[in-house]
């Protein structure tokens, strides 16, 4: 999938909303946890309410890890289910991923050639050579840490020498890597409006926003200063979709939360004369 199919799909949902599938075993109802694959069963649901308004899926590769070999079972089964059944979604592993040589390989291995994934999140900090495998798949993107919201950032990220930020660094050096159709960068939402900051030096890249809903990101500020002319945000709500309810009716509690983001995106979308 390149930025126009993206753009394409977001145009023909009316959205750009991002689901996180981020489980954690002590949340999912109790009523499933008697079925094989607790995990994958409350993806499934979650998935199939949800995406009608989403155009993409992304997947905290820690929340499967951390359940050891059957959280990579569910992983597994989660991303060709979504696959399989809903083919023109984009799915990303935020995997967080990055080192040098034969390393880099087989992460992006693991995630680009062993599961359908079409997108996984690199760590820039080891430089080009721990970034361009995940670059050598065809129709496979890099979704790089660019600017994160978390109180740390502000140790490494925003550090200034002679005049440029480190953050910005990062945008600029990595375009010669990548380009539009491969590269994409996350951008926290809870620091909307350094999305500014970011737009002048990747006009035209996707970005990822994580940080809606839960974290207290705002939707509306997000889209003021990030938004381009093809849309240019894929905005992520995790904890705000999928843990809205935690009864039988889980999923469909969740399916109204994301419509009811979806139909926010699709004003913005309107007033930017981009549907």
């Amino acid at each position: 999938m390149d930025s126009s199919q993206l753009f394409n799909n977001i145009v023909r949902k009316k959205s750009f909303l991002c689901v996180g599938l981020d489980p954690e075993n002590e949340k999912i109802p109790s009523f499933l946890q008697k079925r094989k694959d607790p995990v994958f069963e409350f993806n499934r649901r979650i998935i199939d309410a949800t995406h009608e308004y989403a155009v993409a899926y992304k997947l905290n590769v820690a929340f499967y890890e951390s359940s050891g070999s059957s959280g990579w079972l569910s992983l597994e089964s989660t991303v060709k289910y979504i696959k399989k059944k809903y083919p023109d979604l984009f799915v990303i592993a935020d995997a967080k991923r990055g080192d040098i040589g034969n390393t880099s390989k087989m992460y992006a291995k693991a995630f680009l050639e062993n599961m359908p994934f079409d997108a996984v999140t690199v760590a820039p900090y080891m430089g080009e050579d721990s970034v361009t495998p995940f670059l050598s798949y065809s129709k496979k993107w890099v979704v790089l840490l660019a600017l994160t919201s978390n109180k740390g950032a502000d140790d490494f990220q925003y550090h200034d020498e002679d005049g440029i930020r480190l953050f910005e660094r990062v945008l600029s050096v990595s375009q010669k890597w990548g380009n539009v159709d491969n590269m994409m960068y996350v951008v926290g939402a809870t620091r909307a409006i350094m999305l500014a900051e970011v737009r002048r030096i990747v006009p035209e890249h996707f970005l990822l926003v994580p940080g809606v809903g839960a974290q207290g990101g705002s939707l509306a500020e997000v889209v003021k200063y990030g938004m381009n002319s093809h849309c240019g945000l894929l905005v992520n709500s995790s904890r705000g979709i999928i843990f809205a309810d935690n009864s039988r009716n889980f999923d469909k509690v969740a399916g109204a939360k994301a419509r009811e983001l979806q139909m926010e995106m699709e004003k913005y979308l309107s007033e930017k004369n981009l549907i």
